[in-house]
């Protein structure tokens, strides 16, 4: 009886350990899982927070390369706007002396209307002072200035430039040497004659059938006919050098002398 008693209690001791047991490992496996799954998430913010450090890293680089491309701009803007500034310092010296230009040019312009007039009034009066050679064209362009004088399309420039071109056609004549045919009162009636022009110093016609000649006086303001056995041949050959038919050589031509002062 009593071992049987005492099998019974062995067999609730063994029954109990192994209860205890089973709840020792269960809860030893319940500790490890819990170990593992705060590691796992340890790992996962540490991986998520390694990410989020490249990223600040990858726009504080981003950042600081912007700030440098921005900052090189701003250099160079720098640069640009100094010159600029000086060029638009430049431009208001020039606005300033064009305005003074521009008060100036007033002034002249009220002065160089009276010259103008003054320069074809001393023109026209050469004109018919000189020798009479191209006269009919010499005075329409003195009449052309006069025109020009009053119209309101041309500036007081332009007018004083044509005048001058006047004045520099004038001065060609001088040192010019040319034939032309024109027509000439005799006292017997209009001639066709051939004209021969030396520059100022020399004027000088023959008829069409070489019989006469002549020369201008431009002291007695006349013409005086030339002995033909003296000059006929002189002028024949000046109209063909003048012409360009014969080659240059010296001519006797009647050729007033210097007075004495």
């Amino acid at each position: 009886m009593t071992s049987y008693r005492l099998k019974n209690v062995l067999l609730v001791a063994v029954a109990s350990l192994s209860a205890l047991v089973g709840l020792a490992a269960s809860a030893q496996t319940s500790t490890l899982d819990n170990i593992l799954e705060v590691s796992a998430q340890k790992t996962e913010a540490a991986r998520e927070s390694q990410a989020k450090v490249d990223r600040l890293a990858d726009e504080t680089r981003n950042l600081l390369d912007d700030y440098k491309t921005v900052m090189k701009q701003i250099d160079g803007l720098r640069v640009y706007n100094a010159r600029l500034q000086r060029q638009i310092d430049n431009q208001v010296r020039r606005i300033a002396d064009i305005d003074e230009s521009i008060d100036q040019v007033t002034v002249i312009q009220r002065q160089m209307t009276p010259l103008v007039i003054r320069m074809i009034d001393g023109l026209e009066q050469f004109v018919e002072m000189d020798v009479p050679f191209n006269l009919e064209e010499r005075r329409q362009r003195i009449e052309f200035l006069k025109t020009n004088v009053d119209r309101s399309d041309l500036t007081v420039a332009e007018k004083f430039r044509q005048v001058l071109e006047a004045y520099n056609i004038e001065l060609q004549y001088g040192r010019g040497f040319e034939t032309y045919t024109d027509t000439i009162d005799l006292g017997t009636g209009p001639r066709d004659v051939d004209f021969l022009r030396i520059g100022r110093i020399a004027l000088v016609y023959q008829t069409s059938d070489g019989l006469e000649a002549g020369a201008w006086n431009n002291t007695t303001r006349s013409w005086e006919p030339l002995s033909s056995g003296d000059y006929s041949a002189a002028i024949r050959k000046g109209v063909r050098i003048a012409k360009k038919t014969a080659t240059i050589e010296l001519l006797n031509m009647p050729i007033a002398a210097p007075e004495a002062q």
